[in-house]
């Protein structure tokens, strides 16, 4: 499995993988409905709040990191065996199926995002709801180097990518952001700035010129609104053939929450 796939790609292997809706959006339109209007063929919907993120919190974030035991739930509910080929999409970008990408992707299974989502699936789509077997998952712990506390945060040598537009970055949205501004010496990386006019991928080479410019050989962890676009930079710097990567899961609504966290605003200064 490589980290894309095209819709091509996943037409013919549909039967060889586990397709993943991972639908979700943040002004509050239900994921689930979407699914249920009209999905990829043999496609199970997995939900970004309740089963790839633990309950949210003022102290934890919007998406805190599952519990393993809470994954592994989840992943037997979709049954998703270890070692079954995922295939995750969405309809934005992979800005949300990048966060099952990541957190399936540090356990070392296979996993892939379709590219360019679900505009990108050159088939019909159904309303069939697919029925699953549950499988046996035994949960495994997550690896530690790849996610990081506010704590670690504040005191990492990496170089820290905020995932938000840069708008966020530099001044928040009060609707969704605990207060203005970024973690201090954070970079601004906006994941939408991975993806062409044809809402897919960067070539490689057009990724590596991007982040050439923002990071350096340091390893990098990225961070977002809530944990999960800023796993969007996570695979575009994969793609580029990084891997000294970790995800700051809290991300703002955790930093930004605890007053006792510095913050700056305003645009990035270098």
């Amino acid at each position: 499995m490589t980290p894309l796939v095209s819709g091509e790609w996943l037409s013919g292997h549909l039967d060889e993988v586990r397709v993943v809706d991972t639908r979700w959006y943040l002004d509050g339109r239900s994921g689930r409905a979407a699914y249920a209007a009209g999905h990829i063929p043999g496609a199970v919907w997995v939900d970004i709040d309740t089963e790839l993120s633990d309950p949210a919190s003022e102290a934890a974030g919007r998406h805190p990191l599952p519990a393993p035991e809470r994954f592994a739930a989840a992943l037997e509910d979709a049954g998703i065996a270890e070692g079954t080929p995922v295939v995750a999409y969405d309809d934005a970008g992979g800005s949300i199926a990048a966060r099952l990408w990541w957190l399936l992707h540090v356990l070392g299974e296979p996993v892939s995002v379709l590219d360019g989502g679900l505009a990108s699936w050159p088939g019909e789509l159904t309303t069939a709801i697919h029925e699953v077997t549950p499988v046996h998952r035994t949960p495994r712990s997550w690896p530690e180097h790849r996610f990081l506390t506010a704590d670690q945060v504040a005191d990492t040598t990496a170089v820290v990518l905020d995932a938000r537009t840069a708008k966020r970055y530099a001044q928040g949205d009060p609707d969704i952001d605990p207060r203005p501004g970024h973690v201090p010496g954070a970079v601004s990386a906006p994941w939408a700035d991975n993806l062409g006019s044809d809402n897919r991928f960067l070539p490689a080479v057009l990724l590596r010129k991007r982040f050439a410019a923002l990071v350096d050989d340091r390893p990098v962890v990225a961070y977002c609104g809530s944990g999960v676009t800023a796993c969007h930079d996570l695979l575009a710097l994969a793609l580029t053939g990084r891997d000294a990567l970790a995800l700051y899961p809290g991300s703002w609504s955790q930093w930004g929450a605890d007053p006792s966290r510095p913050t700056a605003t305003g645009p990035q200064s270098q």
